[in-house]
């Protein structure tokens, strides 16, 4: 399998080992493949956010191996991580994290300032073609706030994906939106992942958004006790359900 993120018997645990530690993530070994959707879920105090934050490279592993995109992140020094999430890693988040004095093609071109190049032919026409395809195309020249919740998480979205990462980390991308907004979204990132061949990792505590997912991982208590096909909304409540009463 071509895998663009990868765990390999990862354990994260915050503290000194002694009483007070707490083992986020627990001996996870998983697998994404290039150009899935990916949705990872699990009750609150899972481990959710610590998947996210080491597949970010934002936070080192106890023990185990992560690789990105072909890269060892576990080996890297910040430097080099952050190399690596600026070339290969686009990141969408709850709050939209846009720029506020920067128009919509400003935002999205952001990346490429960030890096200090200049965008190819090729390029440009992707975000343009990007700015058409999420309805963005005659609100260019607005700024963050003349535009909608979900006109401001589609700009993210199109930041995220124009300089064509090896992944998306999508983090409650929908947790600010309508239901509406959150449906368009969520088409959109799915779209993604399967015209554009992108590979998506959302972490998201609701079914409906998880149900857009080609598959959906399920943590409890930092363990990965679930990995499942696509899903019905219906079907990932009632599997969360269960982990909760079980815990219990």
């Amino acid at each position: 399998m071509d895998s663009l993120l990868s765990f390999s018997s990862v354990s994260k645990v915050y503290g000194d080992g002694g009483p007070g530690a707490v083992r986020a993530l627990d001996d996870v070994t998983v697998a994404v493949p290039r150009g899935g959707f990916t949705a990872v879920m699990g009750p609150s105090g899972s481990g959710k956010s610590t998947f996210m934050n080491v597949a970010a490279g934002l936070d080192d592993v106890t023990a185990g191996e992560v690789h990105v995109a072909g890269h060892p992140l576990h080996r890297l020094d910040d430097r080099a991580r952050t190399l690596l999430r600026r070339e290969q890693v686009g990141f969408v988040f709850q709050s939209f994290n846009l720029v506020p004095t920067l128009d919509v093609r400003e935002n999205v071109l952001l990346p490429f300032e960030l890096a200090g190049r200049r965008l190819r032919t090729d390029e440009h026409a992707w975000v343009e073609h990007l700015l058409e395809v999420l309805g963005l195309g005659d609100r260019v020249a607005h700024r963050p706030g003349e535009l909608s919740g979900g006109q401001q998480q589609r700009v993210a979205i199109a930041r995220a994906l124009a300089p064509r990462p090896a992944v998306v980390l999508a983090d409650e991308p929908t947790g600010n939106l309508d239901t509406r907004s959150s449906r368009e979204v969520l088409g959109l990132l799915r779209t993604a992942a399967r015209e554009y061949g992108q590979t998506i990792v959302m972490v998201s505590h609701d079914p409906v958004a998880a149900s857009y997912a080609d598959r959906v991982l399920v943590l409890a208590d930092g363990r990965l006790v679930g990995d499942h096909d696509a899903m019905t909304p219906q079907q990932i409540a009632e599997l969360l359900i269960g982990f909760e009463v079980g815990a219990a």
